[in-house]
């Protein structure tokens, strides 16, 4: 009997010796209050703060950036649907009309695979008002109607082709 009362002297004694537990509370978070009203989803109103942020953010539409646009799209699908030409000369054309990304895209593409060879028609824009980074071209070809994406980064920045779609089957 002498043991447990000696191992239960032991943890008393062990218990006195150990630092006390910490009993302070810890504080309160602070109340995080929202600025303004969150909005999840497009439909259940403003995304922004005190209304809607401008659609088109300074870029508008006006004449001469569809006529610029159509002049890209045209001059771009004059250059693409060339199927005879070399690849490195048909790169080298093409490459003045795309942006960086359309550039790597269509470097490995052999002109010879090309149904259309020659534009037919004006092409014809598809503009989204609310979107003044970009539009949609429709430009005939003797193989059929294609459609261009053209991008900018600002008002006065040029048209660039971003995405050649060859017509549907």
């Amino acid at each position: 009997m002498k043991k447990p009362l000696a191992l239960i002297a032991v943890a008393l004694l062990c218990a006195a010796c150990a630092p006390a537990g910490n009993t302070t509370p810890e504080p309160a978070e602070p109340t995080v209050t929202p600025s303004a009203p969150v909005s999840l989803s497009a439909s259940s109103g403003p995304q922004a703060p005190g209304g809607t942020v401008p659609a088109t953010i300074g870029i508008t539409w006006d004449q001469a950036s569809k006529d610029a646009a159509v002049d890209v799209a045209e001059k771009a699908m004059a250059d693409f649907a060339r199927p005879g030409v070399e690849e490195k000369q048909w790169a080298n054309d093409l490459a003045r009309w795309l942006t960086p990304q359309a550039t790597a895209d269509y470097s490995a593409v052999d002109p010879a695979n090309i149904p259309g060879s020659r534009v037919t028609g004006p092409a014809m824009l598809s503009v989204d008002e609310a979107n003044g980074y970009g539009v949609m071209a429709a430009v005939p070809t003797d193989a059929g109607t294609y459609t261009v994406q053209l991008l900018r980064t600002g008002q006065e920045a040029l048209w660039k082709v971003n995405r050649f779609t060859p017509p549907s089957s």
